[in-house]
């Protein structure tokens, strides 16, 4: 904590063009109300050459010829460089753009992760309630609501156990609720006694969208609204609702540009199913450095690793990925794909630094975001020449 309140007072003065600058003008400011965090303004000259190098390897790494989707990159939540391509909807020639929702699939996690912490925090949750607390007559009664967040319930993939277990008719979109009923039924078993590792997990999401659900007394997608989208200015930000939203929203591709059709899986929300942008998930980032977004005590929680019964750099905290080096402070992100969306949502907590990636149409460049982390300080492990890192499925 020490070192992230020095960097934050001793980083570079004004840069002139305010135009992209979203804590000044479109972001922490005007849209963020109680969450608003002053950082200092950077150089311009700093500002020109960090858009040239990230222009750089934005082309050498992601092939924007090819690319569905949004690339942005911000410091202090100054945007240095964004790109915005390919098309939202190929069949009605809606094209990408800054203001266009794309899905973000398992970033949606980080958020309802938010959520749910802002609830710890307010004394609503705590993390180490049992489930039953919220969800009466929960079958596994020692899981608790941080082995949710943290994927160490020992719960099994809600999308594997219901061809397994109980052969569900895919005619039928299942639904959070059809999961928890599922699981109270007893017809489900455990992958692992809770507590024991870490498997990253659907179905401890689309719990804790249920719990946020209970203590609220609102449905997920309204309190998403209500409090974390509305909050922070996140104004093109929403939880899809299949009826409502099917034909409207950007659709999703093959890399062929073959149209996916939705299935049976696209109702349960909590895991993924939030459309938002590269500039609302910005906003998002910049509220999280706010004392009154987390409290110190809790953010202590949530950036720390929980799972070390394997060896390696690579963690889990609390609705958050985590590379912890020896050499260097810790690299938080998350990365998302579903169906034909991938998503990478990276900060450098240390750093004050912000990188989005969001696409519609299949690819796995989305996640060389975390290369562009070299180009803030070389203290990070990060070769950005190294193509066998780039991240996928379950990352």
């Amino acid at each position: 904590m020490r070192l992230r309140i020095l960097l934050l007072s001793f980083l570079f003065i004004a840069c002139k063009d305010k135009s992209k600058d979203f804590s000044q003008k479109n972001g922490t400011q005007n849209n963020q109300g109680e969450f608003f965090v002053s950082f200092n303004q950077l150089d311009k000259s700093y500002c020109n050459k960090q858009n040239k190098e990230i222009s750089y390897l934005y082309n050498k790494l992601i092939n924007k010829n090819d690319f569905y989707g949004q690339f942005l990159v911000a410091k202090n939540g100054k945007i240095l460089f964004e790109d915005y391509e390919g098309f939202a909807y190929i069949e009605k020639k809606d094209k990408n753009h800054k203001n266009k929702p794309l899905h973000i699939a398992s970033v949606s996690k980080v958020l309802t992760a938010a959520v749910v912490l802002r609830m710890v925090d307010e004394g609503k949750i705590g993390l180490d309630d049992k489930i039953s607390k919220y969800l009466k007559g929960f079958y596994f009664d020692d899981i608790t609501v941080r082995m949710l967040l943290n994927h160490r319930s020992g719960l099994r993939h809600y999308g594997y156990f219901i061809e397994t277990d109980v052969k569900w008719d895919k005619k039928n979109r299942i639904t959070n609720q059809d999961i928890l009923d599922l699981i109270n039924s007893g017809k489900i078993h455990l992958e692992s006694k809770p507590g024991t590792r870490f498997a990253y997990c659907n179905t401890n999401y689309a719990l804790l969208a249920l719990i946020i659900e209970k203590v609220s007394g609102m449905r997920y997608h309204e309190a998403m609204d209500k409090l974390l989208f509305k909050p922070l200015g996140m104004k093109n930000s929403f939880v899809f609702d299949y009826e409502k939203h099917h034909d409207t929203v950007s659709q999703t591709y093959k890399a062929s540009k073959l149209r996916l059709a939705f299935d049976h899986l696209d109702l349960v929300y909590g895991d993924k199913n939030i459309y938002s942008t590269a500039r609302d998930l910005l906003k998002f980032d910049l509220g999280t450095y706010s004392n009154k977004f987390f409290s110190d005590k809790l953010r202590k929680e949530i950036f720390k690793g929980y799972s070390y019964e394997a060896k390696g750099e690579r963690n889990y905290g609390l609705g958050i990925r985590l590379r912890e080096w020896k050499e260097a402070p810790t690299l938080t992100y998350h990365n998302g794909w579903w169906h034909g969306n991938t998503s990478s949502y990276v900060t450098l907590k240390n750093d004050t630094v912000t990188i989005i990636a969001l696409s519609n149409k299949m690819t796995h460049k989305t996640y060389q975001t975390k290369k562009f982390i070299a180009l803030f300080n070389p203290i990070y492990p990060v070769k950005i020449n190294d193509d066998k890192d780039t991240g996928g499925a379950s990352e």
